[in-house]
């Protein structure tokens, strides 16, 4: 698992795995419904609010992203659908 921490890297990761299933940026845009430009810039790092296209392009390579919370903090699925913490919200 490689760790991400900015859009740079994140982009590297997407460039390394299109190339390791030996797709070219025409195709991954083709298949993840965007367009070259975007996986251009995408794999470039530039940074983008545009995260829906970023996470269906990961779908598209068969990536996907997690999110690791710092070790004070306990999030469970109800906390994430609910976007409070278990004991309520926050004072």
């Amino acid at each position: 698992m490689t760790k991400i921490n900015d859009a740079k890297s994140l982009g590297r990761s997407i460039r390394a795995v299109r190339k390791a299933l030996g797709l070219t940026q025409d195709q991954l845009a083709l298949t993840s419904g965007t367009n070259r430009r975007f996986i251009v810039e995408l794999e470039s790092g530039k940074a983008t609010a545009q995260i829906g296209k970023a996470l269906i392009v990961l779908q598209s390579l068969g990536m996907s992203l997690e999110v690791t919370p710092p070790a004070s903090v306990e999030l469970t699925d109800r906390t994430i659908e609910n976007g409070e913490p278990e004991d309520g919200p926050a004072t």
